[in-house]
């Protein structure tokens, strides 16, 4: 963990009757920021697996490079595979901002902390495609970023409408966990990922 810019936990579930989750998820720490990922393989049990892990793999070598590369990095290395769909999001401590971007059904949402100048909630824009088979035109949006604002990933196997309600004064680990007991579909693997920033 990159203790002086975010805190982070991280809740998940594998299918029923599955030995494997295809779903994964990244928190690297880079020179002056931290990349958060994450990656979803397409369908279930080992292949999706295995194609998440190389995507996860290569951002792992990457994550000080823009969002835009990190995805065409992926990209390539993943042809051949079942291909991913990902949401990424880029910390930048040295101008305070995110920087973000997905490419399938990887929702994320921004929570802003309390006492915000900025709107409440903010939702990533998803772009449909697929990682490794047909990547969409990419663009990224970036944000300001402030203490205690916190970022939530969650993969498909969670239903819509997981942050209503949330505490988010609550410990990262601890929103995690609520989102996947209160919000999972029980018939899918599932990952929550929730970031908050300290600086």
């Amino acid at each position: 963990m990159n203790a002086q810019l975010i805190e982070w936990g991280v809740a998940s579930v594998t299918m029923p009757e599955q030995s494997q989750s295809g779903d994964r998820y990244l928190v690297q720490p880079y020179t002056n920021g931290v990349l958060v990922a994450v990656v979803d393989g397409l369908g279930h049990g080992e292949q999706a697996a295995a194609a998440a892990d190389l995507a996860v793999t290569t951002l792992s070598k990457h994550a000080h490079e823009s969002i835009i590369s990190l995805c065409n990095h992926c990209h390539d290395s993943l042809r051949g595979t079942r291909g991913v769909v990902m949401s990424l999001a880029s910390f930048n401590e040295l101008d305070g901002t995110l920087t973000w971007m997905g490419i399938g059904n990887v929702e994320g949402l921004v929570l802003r902390a309390e006492g915000s100048p900025y709107s409440r909630h903010k939702s990533l824009l998803l772009r449909s495609g697929v990682v490794g088979s047909q990547l969409p035109s990419l663009s990224t949006s970036t944000m300001p970023i402030k203490q205690g604002d916190t970022l939530i990933f969650v993969t498909d196997g969670i239903r819509s409408g997981f942050a209503n309600g949330l505490d988010t004064s609550d410990p990262p680990q601890l929103i995690a966990n609520r989102i996947l007991v209160e919000h999972s579909k029980g018939s899918d693997d599932a990952l929550v990922l929730v970031a908050r920033s300290l600086k």
